[in-house]
């Protein structure tokens, strides 16, 4: 120790006492830098050796740079050992004055006594301070390095965790697993996806598919095919949007596939079944046991086939038979027998079927609501209407064009046999009907007297068609409007002795607010005077029609106006485009002329903008409102094409060029009727000239030209090509 002494010594005057400077935060985070407190002589030699630990000037002598540093910056004192160059931890760095820091100085180890100095001191006093960025991994305030994990983390006072059992093992654990590479998935080349996919997510993609599509997919495959024919998608086999295109041997092999699955069986208008139902028809019938809604109507089916559908479902619910002419009444005493769920059942149009095999239905069916028995005969027996009555399960009835169902069979229905009458109202003291829908069209034999048992009998009538019953007046209808405050559906179509009493009885009545479809068509006697009154009074009208009457252009303008009406209150629709709110049928009216037309469609297309003060930006009414509910007109034909095509373009929400094809129709109308005002010369001429313009105008309008283009001629093309 003695002989490193003097040693220290001589380096202490070499060095000199350079200081050395620390970065200090200021107030601001801002590194500033400050020279620390003065350090005894051993302390400062060792943190002066510390500082200069590593030098560029080693890497000439074989050794290998410091990531720290870069290669060709100035040079700094470094390596200053206290070991011999005998010792066995000295590197050969190669000859000591290579360092381009020791200007052909020696920058030997200085541990001998003996080792000369220099005479001069060759070493900056003031060394520069070198701030490490991030190229090399070391940021500008200290290391870039990894956390450790929050369990073996040391505590903030820099002290370790103790070296417990847990964290030992722990650790162990970690650093003695083994590193796996994880293997390449390799997908296997003979996967089947469509063959790997379980059953029931086939059955739900094919669920979206049109029976005619899934049809088409059979001939894919075997597989294809017998998915396609799998009974849980032929629930419901509605054949009426494919029974013309579909082959019989395809509908045969999906009914008996598919025969325990289907519920509903909808075989209308399959006329291609004639000849597979005397060969195949055990079989469809073996397979088709659950149905519950059955229709064959227009099907050429013998009557044994229906026999057999009829007996093997109990559970019918729906039977639908119109226009089978082969049937009978033997076919209703199956159906009494086996069906005795039956709910609803039409035998429209079956010639050989009469009211005593519906007698039979209605006593072993509790359950029936819905008869419909157009054009059957029977009614002169009134044991039949009698069961109705006592009954009273019935809530549509519909006996259109039955030409026996008079005015006896009608207050049989409704009152029964010698009931009790009321002598204060002279009305007959019986249960109220459950009746919702009357259908009477074509009955000829009815007149004022059955009708009036109607009145106060019915109370939930919603729907009552009276059409070409030509005895009826307005006797008829005056207690049944007043003591029917539910009725939607009214149909008077043909009645020649109405007159505008009944439709301002019928704009007075309760059910006025609710009236939604009416139909006085070929009813020669209305007119203005009472369906002005019915469009004020029935706000929810959706169709009106009202061909061959006496109506103006006061009723299509009053029309317009509720439309209107219905737009300020309307909040519009998820589309944002107008809609069809009332359908007019107006054709053949001697009396609506186009200026009551061109109201309707000035109506459809008008964009309703506030005046500038009468509301303040906030409010809502101060922005313009566009129509949501227009008007559907069917109109003479030589109008209708126009206003076709006046409301596509409204519906499509081209409100301007609707009104621009509204404005030149007019001006070409208002041209036509000035040049057919007559006369002769200069006068005539323009008129005449003015009127085939406006009609170029007005039709290259309607065909969408644009302004001013070219019209295509119309001389119905070359002869010769």
């Amino acid at each position: 120790m003695t002989q490193i002494t003097p040693a220290l010594d001589m380096l202490d005057i070499i060095l000199g006492s350079a200081p050395s400077l620390t970065p200090m935060p200021d107030e601001t985070g801002a590194p500033t830098w400050e020279a620390p407190a003065k350090l005894k002589r051993r302390r400062r030699l060792l943190q002066r050796l510390q500082r200069i630990s590593s030098s560029p000037s080693l890497a000439k002598m074989g050794g290998t740079t410091s990531s720290t540093y870069r290669s060709g910056g100035k040079g700094s004192m470094s390596c200053v050992s206290l070991s011999s160059s005998t010792s066995p931890y000295t590197h050969a760095h190669g000859s000591s004055y290579s360092s381009q820091s020791s200007a052909g100085f020696s920058t030997a180890p200085t541990s001998a006594a003996s080792t000369p100095a220099p005479e001069t001191l060759h070493f900056d006093l003031k060394p520069r301070i070198r701030i490490l960025d991030g190229e090399n991994g070391i940021g500008r305030l200290g290391c870039i390095s990894v956390p450790l994990p929050a369990d073996v983390r040391p505590g903030s006072g820099g002290t370790q965790l103790p070296a417990t059992p847990e964290v030992v093992e722990r650790q162990a654990d970690y650093f003695s697993k083994t590193v796996v590479k994880a293997k390449a998935f390799s997908r296997r080349e003979d996967f089947d996806f469509w063959g790997q996919m379980p059953s029931e997510i086939k059955v739900q993609i094919f669920r979206f598919l049109r029976p005619k599509e899934i049809v088409r997919c059979s001939a894919v495959s075997k597989s294809w095919q017998k998915m396609c024919f799998d009974g849980q998608l032929w629930i419901n086999l509605d054949a009426t949007e494919f029974y013309q295109e579909i082959p019989s041997e395809s509908l045969v092999k999906i009914m008996t596939a598919a025969g325990p699955f289907v519920r509903d069986l909808n075989l209308r208008g399959c006329v291609q079944m004639n000849g597979k139902w005397g060969s195949d028809c055990q079989k469809i019938t073996d397979a088709c046991r659950n149905l519950m809604n059955f229709s064959i109507e227009g099907c050429r089916i013998d009557r044994s086939s229906v026999h057999f559908f009829l007996l093997r479902n109990p559970r019918l619910v729906s039977i639908n038979l119109t226009g089978i002419s082969t049937l009978n009444n033997s076919a209703m005493k199956i159906i009494a027998q086996s069906c005795t769920q039956l709910e609803h059942l039409n035998v429209s149009w079956c010639l050989d079927i009469n009211t005593n095999g519906l007698k039979r239905i209605v006593q072993a069916c509790p359950n029936l609501k819905d008869l419909r028995a157009g054009e059957i005969k029977g009614f002169k027996d009134r044991s039949f209407l009698v069961e109705l009555f006592n009954r009273n399960t019935l809530e549509r009835l519909i006996l259109p064009h039955c030409t026996d169902f008079d005015d006896e069979a009608l207050t049989t229905l409704v009152q029964g046999i010698d009931p009790e009458i009321d002598p204060l109202t002279n009305r007959a003291i019986v249960p109220t009907r459950k009746f919702r829908h009357l259908d009477f069209s074509r009955c000829k034999s009815l007149t004022d007297k059955s009708l009036q048992s109607l009145a106060y009998n019915v109370p939930r009538l919603n729907g009552l068609q009276l059409s070409l019953c030509h005895s009826l007046t307005d006797d008829a209808l005056s207690g049944i409007l007043e003591s029917t405050p539910l009725l939607t559906h009214l149909d008077l179509e043909e009645l020649d002795e109405l007159s505008n009493t009944t439709l301002q009885n019928l704009a007075e009545a309760p059910c006025a607010p609710n009236l939604e479809h009416l139909n006085i068509s070929y009813c020669e006697n209305l007119g203005d005077v009472g369906m002005l009154q019915v469009f004020k009074n029935c706000p929810k009208l959706k169709n009106v029609d009202m061909d061959n009457t006496r109506i103006s252009d006061l009723v299509l303008t009053e029309a317009a106006a509720q439309v209107r009406q219905r737009n300020r209150t309307a909040m519009g629709n998820e589309s944002g485009r107008p809609k069809e709110g009332l359908s007019l049928v107006a054709f053949d009216c001697q009396n609506v002329t186009w200026t009551g037309i061109r109201e309707i469609l000035s109506r459809n297309a008008e964009i309703r903008r506030p005046p500038p003060s009468s509301s303040t930006a906030a409010s809502p009414a101060a922005y313009p409102t566009y129509p949501t509910d227009i008007i559907s007109l069917k109109c003479f034909y030589g109008y209708q094409p126009t206003v076709d095509e006046h409301t596509k373009r409204v519906l499509r929400g081209d409100l301007f060029a609707a009104s621009r094809l509204e404005r030149k129709w007019a001006e070409y109308m208002i041209a036509n009727e000035e040049a057919g005002a007559g006369g002769t010369g200069a006068g005539a001429r323009r008129r005449r000239r003015r009127a085939r313009e406006a009609a170029a105008l007005h039709a290259d309008e309607e065909d969408g030209l644009a302004r001013g283009g070219r019209r295509r001629a119309r001389s119905g093309g070359c002869a010769v090509m």
